[in-house]
């Protein structure tokens, strides 16, 4: 079985910086893809980044040349850097992982979410 969990969550002020992390565990042949998802108060979830295996990135337009995702395929860690964070980056953000198991094959799997609050 394969777990995602997350940290770095909290509350900062417009204009600063958190790391979020998020760890893969569990019965893990390799991980396709990892990212990062968030859901403001009121609205659909949404992507934020995402990256490949190999390190290509896509990011939604509202964080671009702000935040940046990362992943450490050596201890199966994604990352993501935010900076000049502002109010509407304000969500709950999930770690999301399409992960290869040596039994169970391909699982979409979801991390529990950390809550990120940007006040101004």
């Amino acid at each position: 079985q394969v777990q995602l969990v997350e940290s770095g969550g909290g509350l900062v002020q417009a204009g600063g910086s958190l790391r979020l992390s998020c760890a893969a565990s569990g019965s893990i042949f390799s991980i396709n893809v990892m990212g990062w998802y968030r859901q403001p108060p009121g609205k659909q979830r949404e992507l934020v980044a995402r990256i490949t295996k190999v390190g290509s990135t896509d990011y939604a337009e509202s964080v671009k040349g702000r935040f940046t995702i990362s992943r450490d395929n050596a201890k199966n860690t994604v990352y993501l850097q935010m900076n000049d964070l502002k109010p509407e980056d304000t969500a709950v953000y999930y770690c999301h992982a399409l992960v290869l198991t040596p039994i169970l094959g391909s699982l979409e799997v979801w991390g529990q979410g950390t809550l990120v609050t940007v006040s101004s």
